[in-house]
């Protein structure tokens, strides 16, 4: 695994660290982003919103579990969430007109890791972002949240605050690695939410080298 330089909070720079599998290895051929919040959140977090608005014209869905449907900021269980995810990608993927395999799943914190389950479960994909990844509870790093990554071969990417209490960037290096497809960690100043800017600059240079399309079709 080789260290490489990352970003600043203003975007990638030589200040702060980075760790990859393979620095080079995105997605290709994206035809749109599935974004899902954090627990407790729904669609319009800011992190959400800022990477709509950054990476148009590439067309993206923000969608928050069934939970907040129902009026309730407690996480729904794993498997209805991750049953509701892939619903949604693949209606989704038909209204595109795409192959769900073109899209990006990812999303915040507890969104990130449905998005992992659902993509070791077989969801197709075309990679997976992992924005503040919970590795663990805070402040209990024997709770790990990693069983599932073996199963995860689509290329991934993950940014998290420098100063996160769910996993510290070594513990991502570490875990990170049993990932069965190539990765990358970004790292950046913050914690568990860290400022928009840099990890909005992350994510689009990750997807300005997959050959991301606007809505175009098979």
């Amino acid at each position: 695994m080789t260290g490489v330089g990352s970003s600043g909070a203003d975007g990638p720079g030589p200040t702060s660290a980075a760790a990859h599998l393979d620095e080079h290895a995105g997605p290709t051929n994206v035809a749109g982003l599935v974004l899902t919040p954090g627990a407790g959140a729904d669609r319009d977090h800011r992190t959400l919103v800022a990477l709509e608005a950054a990476l148009a014209p590439l067309p993206v869905l923000r969608l928050h579990f069934p939970n907040r449907d129902r009026g309730s900021r407690a996480p729904d269980r794993p498997a209805v969430a991750v049953a509701h995810l892939r619903e949604r990608a693949d209606a989704w993927a038909d209204e595109l007109g795409v192959d769900p395999a073109r899209l990006v799943l990812g999303g915040r914190s507890f969104g990130g890791r449905m998005a992992s389950l659902a993509v070791a479960e077989g969801q197709p994909a075309a990679g997976l972002l992992l924005l503040s990844y919970p590795l663990h509870p805070p402040g209990r790093p024997d709770r790990l949240r990693v069983e599932h990554l073996p199963d995860v071969h689509v290329p991934v990417l993950a940014v998290s605050g420098e100063r996160d209490p769910f996993g510290t960037p070594d513990e991502l290096r570490t875990h990170l690695a049993a990932l069965g497809g190539p990765w990358c960690l970004r790292t950046v100043p913050g914690n568990h939410s860290p400022q928009d800017p840099a990890v909005v600059a992350h994510v689009r240079a990750w997807l300005d080298g997959a050959g991301a399309t606007a809505g175009s079709s098979d």
